[in-house]
């Protein structure tokens, strides 16, 4: 199945889930750039379960927006499991949310390290007080890691909530 059909399923699932329930959502996204919001928010009804968003592509912005401390970014850098756990947290906080989804990745073509090479995603699911986080290393170029990485996203809270 191409990618992009993936993530549209996978998203009208997890919205038709989030309405059964009758709980909220959000996401803190840094590489995916907004792509797993995008994706949410497509499926018709989405207001009924997602209220708001946040891209915190800069440190700043995580800090800012999200309340990830200084010392978890400076220690462990944007892209680690400390810093999507802050992410996820600092986001059902702001949005009052019942479920986070939080991402944290390298895309590329730059910006890779021997310790985080390209394709290097970490990813934090909060649901109902706990938070689990997930580390996957995807193949391909910038817009395949990023799909890949909003597809595992889904996927994976698909499998939590249900």
């Amino acid at each position: 199945m191409e990618l992009q059909q993936e993530i549209y399923q996978l998203a009208a699932e997890l919205g038709a889930i989030l309405s059964d329930k009758e709980i909220w959502i959000t996401t803190a996204e840094s590489c995916t750039g907004g792509g797993i919001s995008y994706a949410l928010t497509d499926t018709p009804g989405s207001s009924r379960y997602i209220d708001r968003c946040f891209v915190t592509y800069s440190n700043q912005a995580k800090q800012d927006l999200l309340a990830v401390s200084t010392e978890t970014l400076n220690q462990y850098g944007a892209v680690s499991e400390q810093t999507v756990l802050e992410m996820a947290a600092g986001a059902v906080k702001a949005a009052k949310a019942d479920v986070a989804i939080s991402v944290s990745g390298v895309a590329g073509p730059g910006g890779g390290s021997p310790e985080k090479p390209v394709g290097t995603v970490w990813f934090a699911i909060h649901f109902q007080g706990q938070t689990h986080s997930f580390h996957r290393v995807f193949r391909g170029e910038r817009g395949e890691v990023r799909a890949q990485a909003i597809v595992f996203s889904l996927k994976k809270a698909v499998e939590l909530i249900k």
